[in-house]
């Protein structure tokens, strides 16, 4: 089975409403870091760019996304009212997603894995 074929399976073990979330979790994340492919790591839709990028995963009340902790770190201020962890968010599933900040995250992201590529590539003789 193809990855994209894995995540749609995965989306689809959800409720109507949390697939739409999903659906568009991903749709942002593919608009925001179009080079990025997708796969399935650690049993959770995974988005990868010169490394992990960022997951995502539905749980019974809310969406967890994963975006490393130093995507955590540079958005502290407005992730600030979400539930989470070092390396985590938990986004409520009877409220909105916040997109616009998703994809900054994501963009953020982005960013630092082809700063760390461009790094390690350079430091090759």
């Amino acid at each position: 089975m193809e990855d994209t074929d894995l995540i749609n399976a995965y989306i689809s073990e959800f409720p109507p409403k949390v697939q739409e979330m999903l659906q568009t979790l991903r749709k942002v994340i593919k608009e925001s870091a179009p080079e990025a492919k997708e796969k399935i790591s650690y049993q959770m839709p995974t988005f990868v760019l010169h490394g992990n990028l960022v997951h995502f995963a539905a749980y019974k009340n809310h969406i967890g996304f994963y975006p490393a902790p130093s995507g955590i770190e540079a958005f502290k201020q407005e992730l600030s009212i979400y539930k989470g962890a070092k390396g985590s968010i938990q986004f409520p599933i009877d409220k909105p997603l916040p997109y616009e900040l998703i994809s900054r995250i994501v963009k953020f992201r982005a960013s630092e894995n082809i700063g760390k590529a461009k790094n390690k590539s350079e430091k090759r003789p």
